[in-house]
């Protein structure tokens, strides 16, 4: 009878762990996207190498990624990465925001907004692009951080134009943000943080900690502006 090492699951417990059916991590596997189980008799272990794999996986599945861009992706991970190592990977393409799209009902919408929506107010937020319909009656995708976002413009009370005037502005912005802080990332901050010797662990925290503060100077930036602007408009008056 094979025995597992202490940190080995079997393909139940690892399908278990990771939310997801047998048939499936067999098939990533037929496809090369996590390595083949180690093998002791009809028995098969997965470890934490298989783990920080497919949770890469389904990373590259969160952001849009087909499985043939998820294999070419892959390719360009060493077969001797560490867990911790591949973790790096993850941190990298981590969303900025934590949350993702949830499928919910109308009435879990209502229930979130603390208050009956009306058909405009769906409207709004769909036009807002805040929550999007779907194909099944009464259902919809959202996140959490956006639809806040979109009841914060139906309590202000701003008409349609106005609100789609304003995400206009700020998507636009907000692109320009993204393009020119990730070719900063890329040219000046990672290849820093590759020489630098530290642990693959305090890599990915330290990616993770240039996020938050990128928004957190980000807004301070933005209120600094418009708090000028103000000052700016009463000297101008007086």
């Amino acid at each position: 009878m094979s025995v597992p090492a202490t940190d080995e699951l079997s393909i139940e417990q690892f399908a278990d762990r990771l939310g997801m059916s047998a048939r499936t991590i067999r098939f990533y596997t037929g496809r090369g996207l996590i390595p083949a189980p180690r093998r002791e008799g009809r028995n098969g272990w997965y470890g934490p190498d298989h783990v920080a794999r497919l949770e890469l996986v389904r990373e590259l599945q969160a952001h849009g990624f087909t499985l043939q861009a998820i294999e070419r992706y892959l390719q360009q991970i060493p077969d001797t990465a560490t867990p911790a190592e591949i973790a790096v990977h993850r941190a990298l393409l981590a969303p900025w925001m934590p949350d993702l799209p949830e499928l919910v009902e109308r009435s879990e919408l209502e229930s979130r907004a603390g208050h009956a929506l009306s058909d405009d107010d769906l409207e709004m937020l769909i036009a807002l692009g805040v929550v999007e319909p779907t194909p099944a009656e009464d259902k919809f995708t959202v996140t959490s951080n956006n639809f806040s976002i979109g009841l914060g413009f139906l309590d202000a009370q701003l008409t349609t134009e106005a609100a789609l005037a304003s995400r206009t502005i700020i998507e636009a912005h907000g692109a320009s943000l993204a393009k020119e802080l990730t070719e900063l990332f890329r040219t000046q901050v990672w290849p820093n943080l590759k020489t630098s010797g530290q642990s693959p662990e305090l890599l990915a925290t330290m990616i993770e900690r240039f996020k938050p503060l990128t928004v957190q100077a980000l807004v301070a930036a933005y209120e600094t502006a418009v708090d000028e602007l103000k000052r700016e408009t009463i000297r101008r008056r007086a």
